[in-house]
């Protein structure tokens, strides 16, 4: 059987794809996003694509197709797929210990209770392991997504996530310090795993782990305008980040650091700045079973195992950010899995549909019935925290968030075919 015989071939309605534009348009008119950038293709194709609004309000320059993005988590699929070629080649294996190359992170103490006091720890019941760090069960976390003490530890010794000027080996160091939040193995816990992966990668190759994505995916691939860093020369393709103020009712310009050369710190979980064209030939990748205009750097049942869910029942029914995220959708090596889209406010489309979003409201998604990429880019700032997962998607000050279910009812809806459409739902 042929990849394409189980795909469903639509055509798109034009005039249902032409009626998206100023359904969008209107949260930029009511000032809730600054701009909106979508790509749309099938089969390899694009269908659709639209800049609109602005990358930067205050000096008018309008979003342009090419327009960059702080893609956030959007990292994590990237990384992840640079971590399974390693493993293909024998490099790397899903169960080993990840001590073997950090051995900061040996001999880890775990809190008792991951709200409780730093003290109160007891001894890892196992080494924390390759799959472990592709599937966030490593009992490390994110400062953001944590509560109590432990998320002041983790502001104070790491700093920022996304921007930080430390170096591999103290950033290693002073994360190894700190206790995990649960058992390894234990639990999905959102956090700084895809970053270790990242690191454990560049020392596996025993070089940065820049210069590991550049040469094993982004060279391949295509993708020139996807980095960790953004040469003053690019400066002015990169749209300004934005939140809503309480204050004035309105957004404000986030204002962000630059790095005046390569950071030493990549952080694989979230420092990534790409375009939509580029992050299209990624998921391109991906849809085509590892390739892509031939060239390969994934077997097919790689990307297949990556889009197989690995969490246990009683995993996914701990909620996700106060959301019930895992009990309708899957979560495999670095991507989630839609696989039931009754009352699933999470999913779009298609069972089988994969993707990993970003804080700042970037998101795609790979639907391999439809053989349909959709990527949807805007630079909104949301307030994070354990609990946040409804308010990031729908609540005051990110009411510009509700504009990615009209792009994505609007896509499923221009396309016709015989049989009923997909069933639909937001997605976050």
């Amino acid at each position: 059987m042929t990849k394409d015989s189980f795909r469903h071939h639509r055509a798109f309605d034009p005039a249902k794809l032409a009626a998206i534009r100023p359904q969008l348009e209107a949260f930029i008119d009511r000032g809730e996003l600054s701009g909106i950038v979508t790509l749309t293709a099938q089969r390899g194709e694009i269908v659709q694509s639209d800049a609109i609004g602005w990358s930067d309000i205050e000096n008018k320059t309008p979003m342009q197709a090419d327009t960059l993005f702080r893609i956030a988590s959007m990292t994590k699929p990237i990384t992840s797929a640079a971590a399974l070629m390693l493993i293909e080649e024998g490099k790397l294996a899903l169960e080993d210990p990840i001590a073997n190359w950090i051995p900061e992170l040996a001999d880890m103490r775990v809190l008792r209770n991951a709200t409780g006091a730093l003290h109160d720890t007891a001894p890892a019941r196992r080494a924390i392991t390759v799959e472990d760090l592709l599937t966030h069960r490593s009992g490390i976390a994110y400062a953001p997504f944590s509560e109590g003490p432990l998320q002041h530890a983790y502001e104070s010794a790491l700093g920022d996530p996304g921007m930080n000027r430390m170096s591999v080996d103290a950033w290693l160091a002073a994360l190894g310090a700190l206790p995990l939040a649960y058992q390894p193995g234990e639990r999905f816990h959102y956090g700084h795993s895809t970053d270790v992966l990242g690191f454990l990668i560049g020392r596996v190759e025993g070089k940065p782990f820049r210069e590991v994505l550049q040469e094993r995916i982004f060279a391949p691939l295509g993708m020139r305008d996807t980095d960790f860093w953004l040469p003053t020369e690019k400066r002015h393709r990169l749209a300004s980040l934005y939140a809503y103020q309480e204050t004035s009712g309105q957004l404000a310009k986030v204002e962000t650091d630059m790095y005046d050369e390569p950071p030493a710190y990549t952080p694989g979980g979230g420092g990534l700045i790409s375009s939509a064209g580029d992050y299209h030939r990624f998921a391109r990748m991906l849809l085509e079973g590892g390739a892509v205009d031939g060239v390969r750097l994934l077997r097919p049942e790689t990307v297949q195992l990556m889009q197989t869910n690995r969490l246990s029942e009683a995993q996914r029914k701990i909620p996700f950010a106060g959301m019930p995220l895992w009990q309708k959708s899957g979560f495999g090596l670095g991507l989630s899995i839609a696989e039931d889209l009754v009352d699933n406010p999470y999913a779009c489309g298609e069972v089988g549909s994969i993707t990993w979003p970003g804080i700042f409201g970037t998101w795609w998604q790979a639907d391999p019935a439809n053989d349909l990429i959709m990527i949807y880019l805007i630079q909104h700032q949301v307030p994070v925290s354990a609990n946040s997962g409804s308010t990031i998607a729908t609540g005051r000050g990110a009411a510009g968030r509700r504009a990615l279910p009209i792009y994505q009812r609007g896509i499923y809806s221009a396309l016709s075919a015989a049989s009923s459409p997909p069933r639909q739902a937001q997605a976050n």
